[in-house]
């Protein structure tokens, strides 16, 4: 337990006097370098938890979180529809995908056809965004639904007609020539990853079938969660339902690119935790001086009866009330930043003329940000325990003064 006599000396070292004035830079020094870290780094992290889960989202509009792929037997669709997949999926969509070449005039690109029965196209999250252009959601028979970005590139606009060879082919007195459609584009979709919106093509599933020689059988199941967390459990679900299928998850297909978020994710905590290292190591500096500023009153304290382990936990406490008060004001200025940063983003853009975010490059409108509570709480705990740490060796050696060596030199 801490005294009342421990706490108003704590308090008395800890206010400023004139000839403390290189005591109180370092004070104020670390004070503000222990707040800058902790409030960069939930910035940082909160923008870069931001930045996941627009990605995952994005992925997400484009594949199912859950894909079951036909080993044996062809999937039936009315069959899936069992009670164990109803009360964890929101919808169960058949799919099929093929690959093409879109010929136009002497221009020419692959890409990867994917087909959805009539109605279920419009089920795609991409399909319900503000950049989803087109007279209908659905896709019927000889007419498509491309990338913005594919339109771009290949000049192309809704309304106009293009021509598909497809991969397959059919036979003719001259030998296997590839097959040739013409398909009419009725929307054009944005789903902000620009690989995807320049290389796949939505037509209606049986169209698709026809044309590129597939069958029933080829058919995938698209599972799409009502709630997407803890997929890995979900997954065991599904593949015991589908015991001799193999199941595959948004999370599999993009392992790689996820991996290596999380690594540049953990290599970011790193560095600016360094720098409340590096900040609390100030601490340090600033107690000694202030053990050194004190040896006169600790010797009086001493000689007055006050054991060593209240002196211990009076320069203690002077280290963790700095360190925790700056903990805490560097949170109070991460979570605001990170509540506002599409604000001040604007704000900067608009009064320097600057462009901080291009959409072009990151194919976002607006700069994310999450607030994850959890690492805040981390951060909070890491920079106190290293306030906790450093605190300790100059609390010891002010311990160890000798009281009358000190009042004999002063």
């Amino acid at each position: 337990m801490i005294s009342t006599l421990e706490k108003e000396i704590t308090f008395r070292f800890l206010k400023a006097r004139k000839k403390d004035g290189f005591l109180n830079v370092i004070t104020i020094f670390s004070f503000i370098g222990i707040s800058l870290g902790v409030a960069v780094l939930i910035i940082v992290m909160s923008v870069m938890n931001g930045f996941r889960t627009e990605l995952i989202n994005k992925i997400v509009g484009f594949n199912a979180h859950i894909t079951v792929k036909p080993y044996e037997k062809f999937i039936n669709h009315n069959e899936s529809k069992n009670n164990t997949l109803n009360i964890i999926s929101e919808n169960l969509i058949l799919s099929n995908s093929s690959e093409a070449i879109i010929l136009k005039e002497n221009n020419s690109k692959g890409v990867l056809l994917r087909g959805y029965l009539e109605n279920d196209f419009s089920k795609l999250k991409l399909t319900n965004n503000k950049n989803f252009t087109g007279k209908t959601k659905k896709i019927e028979n000889n007419f498509i639904s491309i990338g913005r970005e594919l339109s771009f590139n290949m000049d192309l606009d809704i309304g106009d007609d293009i021509t598909i060879m497809s991969s397959s082919g059919v036979e003719t007195i001259i030998g296997n020539l590839p097959k040739q459609k013409t398909f009419t584009i009725a929307s054009i979709f944005e789903s902000g990853l620009a690989d995807f919106d320049n290389h796949i093509i939505f037509l209606n599933l049986k169209t698709l079938e026809e044309f590129s020689n597939l069958s029933e059988e080829d058919r995938n199941l698209e599972i799409y969660l009502k709630n997407p967390q803890d997929i890995e459990n979900k997954k065991q679900i599904v593949q015991n339902f589908f015991p001799n299928d193999f199941i595959y998850t948004w999370a599999d297909m993009n392992k790689s690119l996820f991996s290596a978020l999380k690594v540049e994710r953990n290599v970011m905590f790193i560095i600016l935790s360094l720098i409340i290292i590096v900040a609390a190591f100030n601490i340090i500096s600033g107690l000694t001086i202030l053990v050194k500023n004190k040896t006169k009153d600790i010797a009086i304290l001493k000689s007055i009866g006050v054991l060593n382990n209240s002196i211990i936990k009076i320069f203690f406490l002077v280290g963790i009330i700095i360190g925790t008060t700056a903990t805490f004001f560097g949170i109070l200025i991460g979570v605001t930043f990170s509540y506002y940063v599409e604000n001040i983003r604007e704000f900067i853009s608009t009064t320097f003329d600057l462009t901080l975010f291009p959409e072009e490059i990151y194919f976002l409108s607006t700069m994310p940000s999450e607030i994850n509570i959890s690492a805040i709480i981390l951060i909070s705990i890491c920079s106190i325990f290293i306030t906790i740490l450093v605190s300790i060796f100059p609390a010891l050696k002010a311990a160890k003064l000798d009281p009358i060596k000190s009042l004999k030199y002063e």
